[in-house]
C-alpha cells in the first residue's frame, strides 16, 4: 500500500467512524485494511467507502473491523486465579465497596466475568461500581443485552456457576438480568474522552496492543491517574507496560502494575 493511499484512507476512516488510524501500528493495520478490502469484493478503497456512505450495514461492519472484538469470560484462567486470591482481597482490605473499570470491553465477556467473581466471593448485592465501556456500538449492544455468547465463549465459566448466571436458548447462553444490572456500560473512546478516576482496579487486556508506543505510553499515564493510590491495572497476558517505573507504577506479578500508596 502506498502512503498516499495509506494516507486517503485514513481521513475518509476518521471522516466516516471517528477512528483516528495514526495512532495504530501502521505496518499491521494495513495488512488488516488489504485483507478487509479483499473480502469486501469491492475492487477500490473509493468504491468501499461510497458503499459505506449510503449503507448503515456496511459502516457498521468496518467499524467493526477497526475495534477488533475478541474476548471470552474469563480469558486467562491463571491470571484470574491470581485477581481472585491475590489482587481483589488486597485491594478490599483497603475499601468494601470497589470502582471497577473495564476498559474496552468488547461484547462484555470480561465485566460479566469480574461481576461473577465479585458476587461469588463478596455477596450478591450490587455494593461495587463496575464500569465497562467500548467504542463500538454494536458490541456494547450485545453486552448490555447479555449476549447471546457461545459454548466457547463460557468455556472457562465453573459449570456450577452456568445455571446461576446464564440461561440457554438455541444452544446460545444469555446472561440473567441479575448480572447485567450489576455493570454499567457507556460507549467511550480511550483516545478522545475524558477518564473517570478513583478506581481501585482498571482492567485492559488486548486492547492497546495495536496502537503506536507513543500512544500506549500515553494511555498507561492516564490509567495511571484514573487510579487511586494503591489502585491496580490488570493487563492482557502477553503485555508489558514499557517505562512502567517511570510512570509510577509498580509490578505486582505478571499482568498486574500497582499505583503505590
Amino acid at each position: 500500500m502506498q502512503q498516499l493511499e495509506y494516507d486517503f484512507i485514513k481521513r475518509e476512516i476518521l471522516s466516516l467512524t471517528g477512528i483516528d488510524l495514526n495512532n495504530y501500528k501502521s505496518e499491521q493495520m494495513q495488512r488488516r485494511l488489504n485483507s478487509f478490502l479483499l473480502r469486501s469484493g469491492q475492487p477500490d478503497w473509493s468504491n468501499l467507502f461510497s458503499s459505506t456512505r449510503s449503507d448503515p450495514t456496511e459502516l457498521s461492519k468496518l467499524r467493526d473491523f477497526l475495534t477488533i472484538n475478541v474476548s471470552s469470560f474469563f480469558r486467562d484462567p491463571q491470571k484470574y486465579e491470581v485477581l481472585k486470591k491475590t489482587i481483589l482481597p488486597n485491594l478490599q482490605k483497603e475499601s468494601s465497596n470497589l470502582r471497577v473499570w473495564s476498559a474496552g470491553c468488547s461484547q462484555g465477556q470480561e465485566p460479566y466475568s469480574l461481576a461473577i467473581m465479585l458476587t461469588e466471593t463478596t455477596g450478591s448485592q450490587r455494593r461495587h461500581y463496575i464500569l465497562a465501556s467500548d467504542l463500538d456500538r454494536s458490541a456494547l449492544a450485545k453486552a448490555k443485552s447479555g449476549g447471546p455468547y457461545t459454548a466457547t465463549d463460557v468455556a472457562n465459566v465453573p459449570i456450577n456457576l452456568h445455571q446461576r448466571y446464564f440461561k440457554v436458548e438455541n444452544n446460545k447462553y444469555l446472561a440473567h438480568e441479575r448480572l447485567r444490572q450489576l455493570v454499567t456500560f457507556k460507549q467511550h473512546n480511550l483516545l478522545a474522552d475524558p477518564f473517570e478516576s478513583n478506581f481501585d482496579l482498571i482492567i485492559c487486556r488486548n486492547v492497546v496492543i495495536y496502537f503506536t508506543a507513543l500512544v500506549k505510553e500515553q494511555l498507561y499515564n492516564r490509567f495511571y491517574k484514573a487510579l487511586r493510590p494503591g489502585g491496580v491495572l490488570f493487563v492482557g497476558g502477553t503485555e508489558i507496560v514499557n517505562k512502567a517505573s517511570e510512570i509510577g507504577f509498580e509490578t505486582v506479578g505478571v499482568s498486574f502494575y500497582r499505583r503505590p500508596n
